[in-house]
């Protein structure tokens, strides 16, 4: 009894601050759609600041510890927000996620780096880094009690620093759950987490509830990095740990349930614990114990993880252009063809011994960033389980050699090894994506770090495998300017194959899979096979590319490259431009190259290569396709606008006064981003207390005229004014506060908020909510319960009541009757025409025609993005009605 409590009170420490991380990761993950990997790297800053203020400058730990979590975390979440999550939010999630991970990498080496700028200067700092044991808030050291002796229990003690854990981590809990739940914010912040969209359309401003998220997020990233400081000490790799075992718990709660990630993270650490100290039939095998929370990490997200996407990133991550296109193979490739002979013949004349061996180091690791160029930039999948790959080929081939193997032979048999540990990978690419995918390959990757590079048959102990450079015929690449010039032609040859596997059948199968996999199965692709097929051929590149490296070194151990040396890896790559293999060995010879530098002529630091290579990471977030990748397109940007010649043309016509109208729009064209333009000078004038019904077929562009005059989506050209004023630049949030309300076609609700936080979030006053009940007591008798249970009849008198209650100044309905009961539809219709009455106007756009030419005072006909006919109802005949509906013109 007294082992399973003891278990279970320590449990519940590392439980607490698991569920504080994790609480942290949903608020900022759900709020913004980016899933900060760079979590742990924030609590590990604060937990550094914190050791040097206190520990090294003297400050008092408990007013030090609330500056840091209360003022430094939120201001750094905040900062974050403003210049990078923001921006991130828009492109591509492989970008997010490597933005994300140079973050990881760069924020504590920037920490270090200050601690070691400090030192140098004289301060009173005290270096602990990879230290144990460290103060915490309370006592140093640690008072313990024994509270159980009286009820029996021995040896059960409870110390200072884990009973301040648990005070702090349920008054966070109770603080969290009175402001998620009783305050207007985190009403807010939960209608924006259940749908952002249509947030902004009831005027709430989702990115400034974007940087509070962020702000609470990195404040409990900030306190679980003091209160874990006594137990991790100052390991930056054991808070990163920590970060993905606290993800497990966000999982739990599906990156969106606050409540279920606060209670999975003292699970988690409550479950860690007891299989640490009850699984004896794991005893025998090395690493298990402490792998659990990676198990428990990958089951849950194959379990438990939405399948919003099949295939990576494919819908918010297009393919770049190519600037090249249509230009000859010489142009194309001959500056890379001369670039490669430079730097053969630079071998044997102008590089020094060092620098032939430094250059040759660049190559090798190329040929490793290659597997990025697949997986990734073909795939669009994120496999952190790169650096697994290249263990595992290495330890194999090393294994192989000793005992007799040719390197030939033992080289090929670890790429074996390699791609079939892909294809084991693979596994999960079949049923997940995005973050998702990216966790779960790291997840499997820190399992074979833990277990499989255990084997004391695989690893020979910690001097590993000497694996000697080969020979081939008269070339000794002992030498490196031998094996620098090897390496060239190896990277050539990587390089010109993925580009023709690009182009080949099955490269353009990769990249249908990658864009639509539902179309690409119904055009006789086998999604499945493909997916295997990138992995596979991903994870022998990585394998023979490490087999290379570790013959340059001679040597390869099971620590040499660990799972987080992947993390790195992915950021330089995608920094550069991994859908470019050339740029993934460009990428190799930086890495390598650019800390020998600045070592020479900028610091002797080992802290601020890291850095720059994380911040590389964070450029992503104005150039996804990365730096290399861009400059080409900056010059044919910068080439274009020279070229470009002002034409001559009538001077400006003066702007016509503007006329009487709610809403009016006039020559606008509107489309979306990628795509030709769906509207062509729409021209539109809907007055206070009129209704205006636009009719016509399917695509005629209705609905993208709804997101026009609702703000969703902005004009390319043209007018848009609200109440006379121009509002083409604003934004759903701006639109919705000048008194204009978009219902968007389906239910304009939030599913997950009970009816009466539906209308609270619209009607703060009590007495509004009340008027609302007393006119609809069917939404009276089920306040409390969540609006996605509804029916589609009652959700759409939900949406509409508080409008009712207080009429905006202009409503632009998209559908309104779409699914509903006839019953329905007419009192549907009955409340549009009251708004009519107390003065809205009312933009309809509505398919059943009879029932809007009922009820509008004009009629508009939209025919292929362009207002046809435009006139009073009474105007409005069958004949017309027809043509616009069959798409053949309106008669005039």
């Amino acid at each position: 009894m007294g082992d399973l409590l003891g278990f279970v009170l320590s449990g519940l420490v590392s439980g607490a601050l698991y569920a504080l991380l994790a609480t942290g990761l949903v608020l900022s993950s759900a709020a913004s759609g980016l899933f900060n990997f760079a979590h742990g790297a924030t609590a590990y800053l604060c937990a550094l600041a914190f050791h040097e203020l206190h520990s090294g400058f003297g400050r008092p730990a408990v007013p030090t510890a609330l500056v840091l979590v209360l003022v430094v975390a939120p201001g750094l979440g905040w900062a974050l927000d403003r210049l990078m999550f923001r921006k991130l939010a828009r492109v591509g999630e492989t970008a997010q996620i490597t933005a994300t991970i140079g973050l990881l990498v760069a924020l504590p080496a920037a920490g270090l780096w200050a601690v070691e700028l400090l030192e140098r200067a004289g301060a009173p700092v005290r270096p602990a880094e990879n230290q144990f044991g460290l103060p915490g808030v309370g006592p140093s050291p640690a008072v313990s009690w024994q509270p159980f002796e009286g009820l029996g229990i021995d040896g059960v003690g409870v110390d200072s620093d884990q009973l301040i854990t648990w005070v702090v981590t349920a008054a966070v809990a109770a603080g969290l759950w009175v402001l998620l739940r009783h305050t207007r914010l985190g009403l807010r912040l939960r209608a924006a987490v259940d749908n952002r969209s249509l947030a902004e359309l009831r005027g709430v401003d989702a990115d400034r509830l974007s940087s509070v998220a962020w702000m609470l997020s990195s404040a409990l990233a900030g306190l679980a990095g003091v209160l874990a400081t006594p137990l991790l000490g100052l390991s930056a790799h054991d808070y990163t740990l920590f970060l993905f075992v606290s993800a497990t718990a966000a999982v739990l709660g599906r990156f969106a349930s606050v409540p279920l990630a606060f209670a999975g993270g003292l699970a988690l650490g409550v479950v860690q614990n007891l299989v640490a100290g009850y699984a004896s039939f794991a005893e025998g095998l090395t690493g298990f114990r402490t792998a659990v929370p990676f198990l428990i990490l990958f089951a849950g997200l194959v379990l438990l993880a939405r399948r919003e996407r099949a295939a990576g990133t494919a819908a918010a991550d297009p393919p770049p252009d190519d600037r090249l296109a249509g230009l000859g193979q010489l142009r194309r490739w001959g500056p890379w063809a001369v670039a490669g002979a430079l730097l053969c013949a630079a071998f044997y004349t102008v590089t020094t011994p060092f620098w032939s061996g430094i250059l040759a180091q660049g190559l090798a690791i190329g040929l490793v960033f290659l597997s990025f160029a697949v997986v990734t930039g073909l795939g669009a999948m994120v496999s952190l389980a790169q650096a697994t790959f290249v263990t595992s080929a290495a330890l194999v081939a090393g294994l192989l050699m000793s005992r007799g193997w040719p390197f030939a032979a033992a080289a090929l048999a670890g790429t074996a090894v390699a791609a079939l540990l892909g294809a084991v990978v693979a596994l999960p690419a079949l049923r997940l994506g995005g973050r998702s995918l990216a966790l779960a390959t790291l997840a499997l990757a820190f399992l074979a770090d833990q277990v499989l590079f255990q084997f004391g048959w695989l690893r020979n102990g910690d001097t590993g495998w000497e694996i000697p450079r080969p020979v081939l015929g008269p070339l000794d690449l002992s030498d490196d300017r031998a094996m620098g010039v090897a390496l060239v032609l190896l990277s050539a040859a990587g390089v010109a194959g993925l580009t023709r596997l690009r182009n080949s059948r099955r490269g353009r199968a990769m990249l249908a899979v990658r864009s639509a996999p539902a179309a690409a199965a119904a055009s006789g692709v086998s999604v499945v096979r493909t997916k295997l097929l990138v992995f596979t051929l991903s994870a022998a590149i990585a394998g023979f590319g490490g087999v290379l490296y570790a013959s340059y070194n001679t040597r390869i151990t099971a620590t040499d490259f660990p799972a987080m040396t992947g993390l790195v890896w992915l950021a330089v790559v995608v920094a550069a431009g991994v859908r470019r293999p050339q740029y993934a060995v460009l990428a190799g010879l930086v890495f390598a190259v650019a800390p020998q530098l600045l070592a020479a002529y900028v610091t002797d630091s080992a802290h601020l290569p890291v850095v720059l290579f994380g911040l590389a990471g964070l450029a992503l977030a104005n150039d996804p396709d990365g730096y290399a990748a861009a400059v080409p397109a900056r010059w044919a940007a910068r080439r274009a606008k020279s070229s470009a010649r002002p034409e001559a043309g009538p001077g400006p016509a003066a702007p016509a006064p503007p006329r009487p109208g709610a809403l009016e729009l006039t020559g606008v064209r509107a489309g979306y981003t990628g795509g030709a333009d769906v509207l062509h000078g729409v021209d539109l004038l809907v007055r206070p207390g009129e209704i205006v019904a636009v009719l016509g077929a399917n695509g005629a562009g209705k609905s993208t005229l709804c997101r026009v005059a609702g703000g969703l989506l902005a004009a390319r050209d043209g007018a848009v004014r609200v109440d006379g004023a121009e509002a083409r630049g604003d934004s759903a949030v701006a639109r919705a506060r000048r008194g204009v309300r978009l219902a968007p076609e389906g239910r304009g609700i939030f599913a997950g908020l009970s009816i009466e936080e539906n209308l609270a979030l619209q009607l703060p006053d009590a007495a509004d909510r009340e008027a609302v009940y007393a006119r609809f007591p069917a939404l009276a008798a089920r306040r409390t319960v969540p609006a996605g249970s509804l029916s589609g009849g009652e959700q759409q008198l939900l949406a509409l009541a508080p409008l009712l209650q207080r009429p905006p100044a202009v409503l632009v309905a998209d559908e309104p009757s779409l699914g509903l009961a006839p019953r329905i539809v007419d009192e549907v219709f009955r409340l549009l025409a009251e708004l009519r009455t107390r003065g809205t106007a009312l933009l309809l756009v509505e398919e059943k025609a009879a029932e809007a030419l009922g009820l509008a005072d004009t009629v508009a006909y939209l025919a292929e993005g362009r207002i046809v006919w435009c006139g009073p109802r009474a105007e409005a005949d069958a004949d017309r009605l027809a043509d616009a509906y069959l798409g053949m013109g309106v008669r005039t």
